[in-house]
């Protein structure tokens, strides 16, 4: 570094910091401010900076919006903001401490490296101590042609995974463990299962410290990420040179090897809240910077923080300037970092008004859905909050899938084995219409999944009763309660062979019925190789083997890897598994069958009133005149039934799955198909069966 470096007036756009040939632009909002510092620092670990610029308002302000440009500043250069104003929080709730660095809110690149979160609560601001943006060094990336992929939505199979926890463990064989370019590494595999999308959970730069004082005192940290407080830059715990500011290129590198994998990428985000917390919480950059709007506050008490997400505050979604800014940060991650789209956590808590109340037509939620720019991505709502805001079914707009919590409890229960559930099951399988059709919906909008990070994976959902959350420090009180899970009569680790042989064929059960469902399946990176947490279902602070995939399990649990593989293509080659409309058990001229037609063990006589029923059957016909119907058998007792099978003329059916036959007789390849004589089908105990018609 060679200071003092010269500025001038600069410019208010674009927000954050803007490399150009002459120097670095920076330029934050700030209504209030009445002055401001721009700090300079050489690295992230530097103890005090080396040129700190004081801004003149009448050169370096316009309007509301604080700018100068920097000459020949170089790349990986950190900064930080001090600004001053305003100290009223208990009148106007605006506060400014010009003692606290602040994060740029609109930084693409930042890093951690002095931070200490529990110092700066109990002691107050530390000087040079905070969070630091860095000028990012990827000038000129060369995309090498790279779009966005247009998958349409009734083709996505969803892998949800986390980026860390997914080569983290020793045995992943990465370079670069838990990190952007170790994922690269494993996209071979990825691609193998034949899934179309990853769902990254939060990626976006979040505080690894936000976690309770006890809980930091065991090691353990805010892993899952939903804590984010840079909206624009990645992980920097998930790069390899952060230090240089190689965030960007670390993050497009990976989208790119995905998209040439034909893979698209979705990220998970935390829109609704930030690390920043309530009252309690630090100053990081949105209370230092645009304190009087960013959060749902008191009306008559401003230094209270409304709290809908369970996280401390409540992002004030639906003022414009926030609305503006959660639109500006999508666009961005699509135009500069070719994501493919984005599943909002808690997406109802954006659904609220600046006081709280939900409404019918909220702005930010309209924006998304109408902007241009979002106009190709994917887009998936959480349809609920943590203050009893529900939306599944009813969430605001119409290109909007939800998470379908009522298709994982629904499949859940039947296989598990709860009686009378056959109406639900089917109406579930069918895409759900009761909740989208009448609203202009389509099965597209429902993305159906049995597990998810939230909650116990597949293997811990057949093997424990009740969940096991000591390892998290907190007396067991997190996690859900309810999980409609089954041990099979030992919790945990079975003695009896018997048990485990159960239990894999309920887990294949789950995905088979999953993945023969309308809608977008969801899958939970782990499941297909029987990953447990030990029933731990909710391992957001697990930063260890507890939460992380061990590879050897691809080894150990092929059979069950082989049988998701095969359960994957089995939907890819059946469009009759995703249908953009809902059945009707319409027949068009020249088809041999209809969409839908429903059975019990006797052919269209479905059990819909029997309150006991636990099984179901339906046939499928083929959207085109290439496609082999299917007919599909669910039985969910303990004793084997007799399924009666349709016989239309001139067609023969064949073997394609049955989760009841040991491995590899559970799933089939078309090739490999056994044909089936008679017109009754033996289907055992907890089996699921399809078969694939041929003329």
């Amino acid at each position: 570094m060679a200071p003092p470096y010269h500025t001038n007036q600069g410019r208010r756009y674009p927000p954050g910091a803007t490399v150009r040939r002459d120097g670095v632009n920076f330029s934050v909002f700030s209504r209030h401010a009445t002055g401001a510092e721009l700090l300079l620092y050489e690295d992230c670990r530097s103890k005090r900076p080396f040129q700190i610029i004081r801004l003149d308002p009448g050169l370096h302000r316009t309007f509301l919006i604080w700018h100068v440009l920097v000459e020949n500043l170089p790349a990986g250069t950190h900064y930080t903001w001090r600004l001053d104003g305003p100290h009223d929080m208990e009148g106007s709730g605006i506060h400014f401490d010009p003692r606290n660095e602040l994060l740029d809110p609109w930084a693409h690149a930042v890093n951690p490296c002095l931070w200490d979160r529990w110092r700066h609560i109990s002691e107050g601001p530390q000087p040079h101590r905070s969070l630091r943006a860095v000028v990012p060094a990827d000038a000129g990336y060369d995309w090498e042609s790279d779009a966005p992929l247009c998958v349409p939505s009734d083709q996505m199979i969803v892998y949800e995974l986390h980026v860390g926890g997914f080569t983290r463990h020793h045995s992943s064989g990465v370079r670069h463990p838990g990190t952007f370019s170790g994922l690269v590494e494993k996209i071979p595999y990825l691609r193998s299962l034949g899934i179309t999308h990853v769902e990254l959970l939060p990626v976006m730069a979040f505080d690894e410290q936000d976690t309770p004082r006890q809980l930091v005192a065991h090691g353990l940290k805010n892993s899952w990420g939903y804590s984010t407080h840079s909206f624009f830059s990645p992980h920097p715990g998930y790069c390899v040179t952060p230090h240089r500011g190689t965030h960007r290129t670390e993050f497009r590198d990976m989208v790119k090897a995905f998209h040439r994998a034909g893979i698209g990428v979705i990220l998970d985000v935390a829109l609704s809240h930030t690390a920043e917390g309530g009252a309690a919480g630090p100053c990081l950059n949105f209370k230092g910077f645009v304190s009087d709007i960013f959060y749902h506050r008191d009306r008559t008490d401003r230094r209270s923080y409304k709290d809908y997400t369970g996280c401390g505050n409540t992002v004030n979604a639906n003022h414009p300037f926030v609305a503006d800014f959660i639109i500006d940060c999508l666009e961005y991650w699509v135009t500069d970092m070719h994501v493919d789209g984005f599943r909002f956590d808690l997406a109802s808590a954006l659904a609220r008004s600046e006081d709280g109340q939900a409404i019918a037509d909220p702005a930010v939620l309209w924006g998304i859905e109408l902007s241009g720019v979002l106009a190709g991505t994917k887009i998936i709502a959480e349809a609920w909050d943590a203050a009893g805001l529900y939306q599944v079914g009813s969430f605001p707009g119409y290109r909007w899938a939800e998470w379908n919590g009522r298709y994982r409890d629904s499949v859940r229960r039947f296989v598990r084995g709860d009686p009378g559930l056959t109406g639900e099951v089917a109406t579930r399988m069918a895409g759900s219409s009761d909740l989208y059709q009448a609203k202009l919906r389509l099965p597209i909008n429902t993305v159906n999944f049995v597990t998810c990070h939230d909650g116990f994976t597949l293997w811990d959902l057949v093997s424990y009763n009740r969940k096991h959350n000591e390892a998290n420090r907190e007396d067991n009180r997190d996690g859900v309660d309810e999980n409609f899970s089954w041990n099979y009569g030992t919790e945990g680790e079975p003695d009896d062979p018997a048990i485990l042989v159960l239990r894999r064929r309920q887990s294949k059960n789950l995905l088979a019925i999953l993945l023969l469902s309308q809608g977008i399946p969801m899958l939970l990176a782990g499941d297909e190789v029987l990953r447990s947490q030990q029933g731990n279902n909710n391992a957001w602070c697990q930063d260890n083997e507890l939460g992380w995939l061990d590879w050897r399990l691809t080894e150990q649990n092929q059979e069950m890897l082989r049988f998701v593989r095969e359960m994957i293509a089995l939907r890819r080659r059946h469009p009759s598994l995703r249908h953009r409309r809902f059945l009707g058990g319409i027949t068009r001229p020249g088809d041999l069958l209809p969409d839908v037609q429903w059975h019990g063990e006797r052919i269209g006589a479905p059990p819909w009133d029997d309150p006991k029923a636990r099984i179901l059957a339906l046939t499928l016909g083929g959207t085109h005149a290439g496609e082999e119907p299917l007919h599909i058998m669910l039985n969910m007792t303990n004793e084997t039934r007799s399924f009666d099978l349709p016989a239309p003329d001139g067609l023969a059916w064949f073997r394609a799955v049955d989760t009841g036959l040991p491995f590899p007789q559970d799933v089939t390849r078309p090739a490999e198909q056994v044909r089936i004589s008679g017109h009754t089908y033996q289907l055992m105990p907890r089996s699921v069966t399809v078969l694939e018609g041929r003329r």
